[in-house]
């Protein structure tokens, strides 16, 4: 059996037709179900979904053979056990740092609110920037206008959210997008399956 763990919310809506195209549906309706594994139109295929954040470290430690998650995921995990052999070019977006607009970012050490812990760390070190990193789960923009931090490290879309909030975008971290990942133990033991999976999907994208 070949599980792939797919991540929730807006990356499943655009992972799902290009499964479709792969010859891989689930046999049932996912948004409508509380089931978590899904059989496929592939006997020996089903489907994981799973919160973003845990689809590295069930492909990490072999409870799923390959995944799909965001590139900012993957980022953060920092896992030497996955391959990363595909980007699919869905749910694009960019990682970057923003703060109040007009704000100047000040001398020496700066705080900084995120979910992106370790990625934030590598950042600040590359720029020779001493920072206090401050975990943060949701509404990023809250922070630098209550305080809390100077700036935050988020993910931008349109910008839309961060404008309403009085914030502006900053310094460019990365381009996101989704990536498809495999173990590297299952990708000797299911070689074959697993290239042919790939292949399907990369004619797809």
């Amino acid at each position: 059996m070949l599980t792939i763990a797919l991540t929730k919310g807006r990356i499943l809506k655009e992972t799902l037709p290009l499964l479709a195209k792969a010859g891989i549906e689930p046999l049932e309706d996912i948004s409508s179900s509380r089931k978590l594994i899904f059989p496929t139109t592939q006997d020996d295929v089903r489907l994981l979904v799973l919160r973003g954040s845990d689809v590295p470290t069930y492909v990490t430690f072999g409870s799923a053979d390959m995944g799909i998650a965001g590139k900012d995921t993957l980022m953060e995990s920092g896992s030497d056990e996955l391959y990363e052999p595909l980007d699919l070019g869905i749910a694009r977006c960019r990682l970057m740092t923003a703060a109040v607009k007009g704000s100047k970012t000040p001398e020496g050490r700066i705080r900084v609110a995120t979910k992106y812990v370790n990625v934030a760390k590598r950042y600040y070190a590359a720029l020779g920037r001493q920072a206090d990193i401050i975990k943060l789960y949701g509404a990023m923009e809250l922070a630098p206008i209550m305080e809390l931090a100077d700036e935050i490290v988020d993910i931008v879309d349109t910008g839309n959210t961060l404008k309403a909030n009085g914030l502006e975008p900053r310094e460019h971290i990365a381009d996101i997008s989704s990536r498809l990942v495999v173990n590297k133990a299952s990708m000797k033991m299911k070689h074959e399956k697993i290239q042919a999976v790939i292949d399907a999907i990369a004619t797809a994208v």
